[in-house]
């Protein structure tokens, strides 16, 4: 084989193993590095832009597309343990003439975390609040849509401040349920026992995080130890 073409393949051969080399590396010691990655490639392909707010001395950090129009905007309110980019999977799906605000509910993401704040609905909903008339969301009704945690904020939020609100979408929100669900005993019993050292929604091994995704989820997946 000639030499050039010799060279010419373990020259393509190396530019080829580098990024593979990273991406393994990456995945096997710091796979959060590719989650940020994959969340700002989404949010980018879709045009969404990260922005930051301020109440005073708290912080509120979120994503939008699009501006005030003659429509609606739209806020949307993740549930526990989330953030604002699990909205992308929904976002795609938008018209992209429509102003869209995803915010980190108080101590998630990068909205402010605090042992001092009020983390219960009502206390998250006036958070809430602070944030729309940071951005001046509120001159006109906007649309409201909140999933779980965030679903049940959105409901007490357009009980307190219903001049804000035009519409409401609550997607599964806690606190609102026709039967006695095992997660939902669980939760009850939990809460009846005060037992902070066990929460399993707040999983600190890959057991206990075997077992939220058994409790939460209906399909059954596994995610990998390195995640």
């Amino acid at each position: 084989m000639d030499l050039d073409v010799l060279n010419m393949f373990v020259i393509a051969g190396g530019t080829l193993a580098i990024p593979i080399l990273a991406f393994v590396a990456s995945f096997l010691l710091w796979p959060s590095a590719l989650i940020r990655i994959y969340y700002w490639y989404w949010r980018r392909t879709l045009g969404m832009q990260v922005r930051y707010a301020n109440y005073d001395d708290y912080q509120f950090c979120y994503s939008y597309r699009g501006r005030p129009g003659y429509r609606p905007s739209i806020l949307m309110l993740h549930g526990f343990s989330a953030h604002k980019d699990m909205w992308l999977s929904i976002v795609k799906f938008l018209p992209k003439n429509l102003h869209l605000v995803c915010v980190d509910m108080p101590g998630h993401e990068g909205t402010t975390r605090s042992a001092l704040d009020d983390y219960s609905i009502s206390g998250q909903a006036k958070r809430i609040h602070q944030f729309v008339e940071c951005i001046k969301l509120n001159r006109r009704p906007f649309h409201l849509v909140g999933t779980s945690m965030g679903g049940n904020v959105a409901g007490v939020y357009a009980a307190q401040y219903p001049e804000d609100i035009c519409s409401l979408t609550l997607i599964c929100p806690a606190g609102v349920s026709g039967c006695e669900t095992s997660f939902i005993k669980q939760l009850r019993e939990l809460q009846e026992s005060e037992d902070i050292d066990r929460i399993p929604l707040i999983p600190s091994t890959p057991e206990e995080m075997a077992d939220m995704l058994k409790l939460c989820s209906y399909v059954r997946f596994k995610v990998p130890q390195q995640v």
